[in-house]
């Protein structure tokens, strides 16, 4: 694909070989991690195990600058990890991301796509509102799966 951005950019289906590179590149746009589950090589990896063909690289002359993942369960889709080397932002990279996972989406049939941004981060409310996303009156909950249900008394060793 070409774009503004960069005529040798092209977006495509994450490989596994890409790991490294993908991990790299989300190490530097999305740390610090607070939370384990968001830690770039596991989430990566959960990612491709799925096999659903939308989790996709840019890649220019060898080297990945940009991701985003894309979900859908027959409901809604979900944009996860739209990154863009900070070398490369302001030339239209993102927005290429964003519109190839919502071509992927719809052409499974998705009618709606969601994402979440972090409260901390209000650029990114303004870029996603350049692409046609508004704020929900919704309020996002989450719960992890890999603790204790609520109330429940620690396990012993």
């Amino acid at each position: 694909m070409s774009g503004p951005f960069d005529a040798d950019v092209e977006i495509r289906t994450y490989r596994v070989t890409d790991r490294a590179a993908v991990v790299a590149l989300w190490e530097e746009v999305f740390a610090p991690y607070t939370v384990g589950h968001n830690s770039p090589g596991p989430a990566a990896d959960r990612k491709a195990a799925l096999n659903d063909d939308l989790f996709f690289v840019a890649e220019s002359r060898g080297e990945i600058v940009g991701t985003t993942m894309a979900g859908y369960d027959g409901h809604r889709g979900w944009l996860y990890s739209v990154a863009v080397s900070p070398r490369l932002r302001g030339r239209g990279l993102g927005s290429a991301l964003v519109r190839h996972a919502e071509a992927a989406l719809a052409a499974r049939g998705c009618p709606k796509v969601n994402l979440q941004v972090r409260d901390e981060a209000p650029e990114l409310t303004a870029f996603y509102e350049s692409l046609g996303y508004r704020v929900d009156p919704v309020i996002s909950m989450g719960r992890r799966l890999d603790e204790p249900e609520p109330g429940t008394p620690p396990q012993p060793c």
